[in-house]
């Protein structure tokens, strides 16, 4: 999507360790013109496949997913990363380690909010190694729930995720990739899509 790379062109940083910044205007403070265009594209890809479910892992991809929801038609839910007191009865859960935070966590989701019927779109702001895609597919699994694809509105090419879903044959949809990200100078290189 050539309006996102502009703007992680213009606006992102890259951080020590790998790290782009785009808190700016992605996942922190959002440009919702910017969010409500990757929305649109997002949806006109996916609407197809009769999705009734869109699923992401708290926080920073909840907005974008409520979005693509809302152009679909459908529920958005969101696995926590921490057992609440709001939170009862059975719950799926699933490990998953954050690139970005460096720690990891048992995401859960009450067995209430999915089930066997749903068609599930998942929806991050990042992809990195794949471990948030990794652990939202598990909880997908366990509830006998149907994968109709990935979305996200950043992937880091160079560290394997995409890779990796796109080789197990899902369909992943991200509106840029990075290829690459040179600390020193500040310069994010994107793939052709």
């Amino acid at each position: 999507m050539e309006l996102l790379e502009r703007e992680i062109a213009a606006r992102g940083k890259v951080l020590p360790g790998n790290v782009l910044k785009v808190g700016d205007f992605i996942n922190h403070k959002m440009d919702v013109r910017l969010l409500s265009a990757m929305a649109d594209e997002i949806a006109a890809h996916f609407k197809p496949c009769g999705i009734n479910k869109v699923l992401t892992v708290e926080a920073s991809g909840i907005a974008l997913a409520i979005l693509v929801a809302e152009r679909l038609g459908c529920d958005m839910v969101f696995a926590k990363k921490s057992r609440t007191l709001n939170v009862d009865g059975e719950v799926f859960a699933a490990e998953c380690e954050s690139f970005t935070h460096k720690e990891r966590n048992t995401v859960i989701l009450p067995k209430a909010y999915l089930g066997g019927a749903d068609k599930v779109l998942i929806i991050d702001d990042f992809l990195a190694l794949g471990n948030a895609t990794d652990a939202l597919r598990n909880i997908i699994n366990q509830a006998g729930a149907t994968l109709c694809g990935i979305a996200v509105a950043v992937e880091k090419g160079f560290q394997g995720g995409g890779d990796k879903i796109r080789a197990a044959g899902i369909d992943l949809l991200s509106l840029a990739i990075v290829d690459g990200m040179d600390e020193k100078t500040g310069r994010i290189t994107f793939r052709k899509q």
